[in-house]
């Protein structure tokens, strides 16, 4: 029997595994890098493990520092989580070597199927279709180029150029070798509609595989899951089955112990599917499966170690769930980092999460803050009750996909089941009117809030002056600057009615509705942000900082600098100083939240100053490089 477990990981996974943990009276052990040493699960762990450093390379990767951990903490048993040494074999063997239980499957069957190549091979012996490309030649574009090793996207690349093929394997391989330790790669072809359907088994210690169910997980960007339901919609009876018995298939030969994935792609007009990979661990999305099963697959994993007979799985299918990943990022999925000032979801939904407010979103990890999870009785209830509860949520401090998500949950086209792994291209954001409302609600509200700091003359209006000779103005970053007239009555805008005022509430009145915003105003006065969510149809938030009225000439950039996109670590340096690069060429690979970016010339110059190096930390707006015309840098030389 296991009596402390060590939970090789971090974040929201830590936490629920310590949850099912507690349940039945076994203690934990935390282990936690620099950057995470505040983050709530390591405060929920009985004992908790300091990784001296930052980047998974100098923490989470660490095997010989975990079993360590675990050793010295009395843990008798390791939960890898998921992501980082999760899928690999050496670690599971280091951890059966030091006399500890592995909550995962044997090293054997994790190193057959934690490769990609070799979980391919093993599905074409037993019949389950593949999609495999030998010589890639112009008829079998588009390519995708996979990591053998890990998931989450890191490692993979569409390629629709045959020319682009060797440099976008080589940022393959490097990427998939920061994230996960192992540069293998390959190749096979794209499916530009596909469905991405999941099938959930189980096996006991005498390897009896159980099949707990399917999931679909077909909206992606970047190639990471954004939104995952179970079951999957819309799958024909036969194809269900079909699915199930291909993972089986793929399972039973294993000897298999613990929870597993079998993923697929389908074609989602033909129904055709190809099997993808299989993830030996647990996923990220097994929150919908335990909610239509009534399952514990933490606690499931626990039984196939500690019980050595066969156990007896009962499915009963109940309703329909959604999970949607809150990522912290901007409309075009880059990573964004800092200070949550505020976290809260309402209740009736499931909330896993790796932050609470005042936690720093750090860049050094995956830039997911929190997995919610709604069940209902049907689909469209599921995804009405999901979009209600984001709508009300408030995430403050950094901008995050909240509002995308919304749009999604209450996409026609998503609750009519046409999903697919394009859908978010073919879907782009919708911006809501209100938009510009919420930035006119947060001058008001900073207003206000100026006059609530008043320590004389505390009666006067909000905004008013005696003598009025023009506007006054408050700018945002990125926004409009919006202008209003200070009256006896308080702000008035050009075209909207100020109905109320404060720091924390204002309504507006346009072509005569009325909406309530609440604004949260933090910060000094002139260098305020301002958080403004609102509800309704059109729900939506804002983060906003304030432009300073003037700007500091140490901070003024030369023309052509290329500011960092977020904060991060750079990775490789690609263009020299003096070099003449074309638009669009690459200068350098910048990477963050265990995601490559790339930054580009803007158009063709010379670079006239490279200003990092390659391994350093750079923070968000940070100068890395100079790209100048040539015309420019022959004047400087």
């Amino acid at each position: 029997m296991i009596t402390r477990l060590l939970v090789a990981n971090r974040g929201e996974i830590a936490s629920r595994v310590f949850r099912t943990c507690r349940e039945r009276g076994i203690g934990t052990v935390a282990v936690f890098s620099d950057a995470d040493a505040s983050l709530p699960y390591v405060a929920e762990a009985d004992a908790a493990v300091r990784l001296p450093g930052t980047t998974p390379a100098e923490t989470y990767l660490r095997a010989e520092a975990l079993v360590d951990a675990a050793l010295s903490t009395g843990a008798d048993a390791v939960h890898p989580g998921y992501g980082f040494l999760a899928e690999n074999a050496g670690f599971a063997r280091a951890v059966e070597a030091a006399g500890l239980t592995w909550v995962g499957p044997p090293p054997g069957a994790i190193e057959l199927m934690g490769s990609k190549v070799a979980a391919k091979e093993h599905a074409v012996a037993v019949g389950v279709p593949v999609l495999s490309v030998d010589e890639p030649t112009e008829d079998d574009l588009p390519l995708l180029v996979k990591a053998s090793a890990g998931g989450g996207g890191r490692g993979m690349r569409v390629v629709r150029d045959l020319a682009a093929l060797d440099a976008e394997v080589a940022a393959a391989r490097e990427e998939a070798a920061s994230a996960f330790g192992d540069g293998t790669v390959f190749v096979e072809p794209y499916v530009e509609h596909g469905r991405h359907v999941e099938v959930q088994v189980w096996a006991d210690a005498q390897g009896g595989v159980s099949v707990l169910g399917d999931r679909d997980c077909s909206l992606q960007r970047r190639h990471q899951k954004v939104v995952e339901e179970a079951p999957a919609p819309g799958l024909l009876p036969e194809t269900r089955e079909a699915m199930h018995a291909a993972a089986r298939a793929l399972v039973e030969p294993l000897g298999y112990r613990g929870a597993g994935t079998v993923e697929l792609l389908m074609d989602a007009t033909t129904q055709r599917f190809w099997f993808l990979e299989m993830n030996t661990r647990l996923q990220v999305e097994h929150p919908v499966t335990e909610e239509v099963t009534g399952l514990d697959l933490v606690g499931l994993q626990l039984d196939a170690c500690e019980q050595d007979g066969p156990l007896e799985i009962r499915v009963g299918e109940r309703g329909h769930a959604i999970e949607v990943r809150l990522y912290a990022e901007d409309d075009q999925h880059r990573p964004t980092a800092g200070t949550l000032t505020a976290f809260a979801v309402p209740d009736g939904v499931r909330l896993e999460s790796t932050y609470a407010a005042g936690d720093e979103v750090t860049p050094y990890y995956d830039g997911m803050l929190a997995k919610v999870v709604a069940h209902a009785a049907t689909r469209e209830q599921a995804a009405r009750k999901l979009a209600g509860a984001l709508a009300r949520a408030r995430v403050h401090g950094l901008v995050t996909n909240r509002d995308r998500l919304v749009g999604l949950l209450r996409d026609p086209d998503f609750l009519a089941g046409g999903v697919s792994t394009s859908f978010l291209g073919e879907h782009p954001p919708v911006t809501s009117a209100d938009a510009r409302h919420a930035v006119l609600a947060a001058a008001v509200a900073v207003v206000a809030a100026a006059r609530e700091r008043a320590t004389v003359q505390v009666g006067v209006p909000a905004g008013w002056r005696s003598v009025t000779s023009g506007p006054q103005t408050v700018a945002f970053d990125d926004h409009e600057p919006v202008s209003w007239w200070g009256t006896r009555d308080g702000p008035v805008l050009d075209d909207v009615d100020v109905v109320t005022c404060s720091p924390a509430s204002v309504t507006l009145e346009s072509a005569g509705v009325r909406t309530t915003y609440a604004t949260a105003v933090r910060g000094l006065p002139g260098a305020e942000t301002v958080d403004v969510d609102w509800s309704g149809p059109a729900s939506g938030h804002v983060h906003l900082v304030r432009t300073p009225r003037f700007s500091d000439p140490a901070l003024a950039q030369a023309a052509g600098s290329l500011t960092a996109p977020m904060p991060g670590t750079v990775v490789r340096l690609v263009a020299e100083q003096g070099a003449s690069v074309s638009a669009g060429e690459t200068i350098l690979v910048l990477e963050a939240m265990k995601m490559q970016h790339t930054v580009t010339a803007p158009a063709d110059g010379v670079v006239t100053e490279v200003a990092v190096a390659a391994g350093q930390q750079v923070a968000a707006g940070e100068v890395l490089a100079v790209v100048g015309t040539v015309a420019g840098a022959e004047e400087q030389a």
